[in-house]
């Protein structure tokens, strides 16, 4: 099966990501993980200046997935720039930086100081921070700030800018069209949902910021789903994330719709995951007889007499 795809004018070896958040920014994990042999990896949220992140706990095990309140804990785009962005571009590895601020002048300065970095292929804007200057009104839930940080980003940007979603959203398809026409030149679907957990023994939060976000194998049904209907509604390269751990779980989001995947939380109990969710893909391409990776984008099948609001 031929692996390769581009993704907003990038070539890309195979549609396997690391997602950002579970995999540092790539330079911890070469020891482990070829990472040349990787579609990409997506570094962990790049702010101005370096952020601390939250107290501690940071992590809490649900019974089908994980709760993490880390609070995007990172050294800062330049320092990244300057120490870690060489040794990848060293390796051969493909970069995404993720982005994120809490102004939208935020994010123009960090695209400023990436925009001198050597060998970063996009960005990828998360936007899922809340705007300080608007109450905290997250910026992917309101169409209005989505499409204002995407456009002035987009005119900042030297390098393809991939929106990250919220699905936190009324309806997901909605909002990725206001991305699409604010001028992003990918997607991702989708970062993590809102939950909460409690001690039952001490009735306390187990998080200090009380809500956390929810990833891992419990999201993957409706991830899938969100990338199904974004889909339907934009005409340009969605990337699928969400609870992936195999080659099947991969295929699912490019059935749906998706061109490329992010491995994200499987990484915490497999460091290797993505190397594994790589090598399961080539299987099944093998076995049924797939020549192309991209021909399963899209792909899925639906019986006569099914519809969007079947089920």
């Amino acid at each position: 099966m031929d692996l390769h795809i581009e993704i907003a004018g990038v070539a890309l070896p195979n549609p396997i990501l690391a997602a950002s958040g579970t995999f540092g920014y790539g330079v911890e994990l070469e020891d482990i993980v070829n990472l040349k042999k990787l579609g990409a990896v997506v570094t962990k949220g790049l702010s101005l200046q370096p952020m601390a992140g939250n107290p501690s706990p940071r992590l809490f095990e649900t019974s089908a997935g994980m709760l993490n309140s880390v609070g995007l804990q990172n050294i800062g785009a330049a320092a990244f720039v300057r120490t870690r962005l060489p040794r990848l571009r060293q390796i051969g590895a493909r970069v995404v930086t993720n982005i994120f601020g809490y102004t939208v002048e935020d994010y123009l300065e960090v695209v400023a100081v990436l925009n001198e970095g050597e060998g970063i292929a996009a960005y990828e804007l998360n936007v899922s921070c809340p705007n300080t200057q608007r109450g905290g009104m997250i910026f992917g839930s309101d169409p209005r700030l989505l499409a204002e940080v995407v456009e002035r980003v987009k005119r900042t940007a030297r390098r393809p800018v991939i929106v990250k979603l919220t699905p936190n959203v009324t309806s997901i398809a909605e909002m990725a069209r206001v991305a699409e026409g604010a001028g992003a030149d990918a997607l991702t679907l989708v970062n993590t949902f809102l939950g909460m957990a409690i001690d039952p023994r001490t009735r306390r939060p187990r998080f200090a910021n009380v809500v956390a976000g929810l990833s891992g194998p419990a999201i993957k049904p409706l991830a899938v789903r969100m990338v199904w209907e974004a889909y339907q509604a934009v005409k340009i390269p969605l990337i699928g994330a969400g609870g992936i751990a195999t080659g099947e779980d991969a295929v699912e989001f490019l059935l749906a719709g998706a061109r490329a995947v992010q491995v994200g939380t499987a990484n915490f109990w497999d460091p290797k995951a993505t190397g594994n969710v790589l090598k399961e893909l080539k299987r099944y391409g093998a076995r049924h007889g797939v020549a192309r990776v991209g021909d399963l984008t899209g792909a899925m099948e639906m019986s006569t007499g099914d519809s969007p609001a079947s089920g």
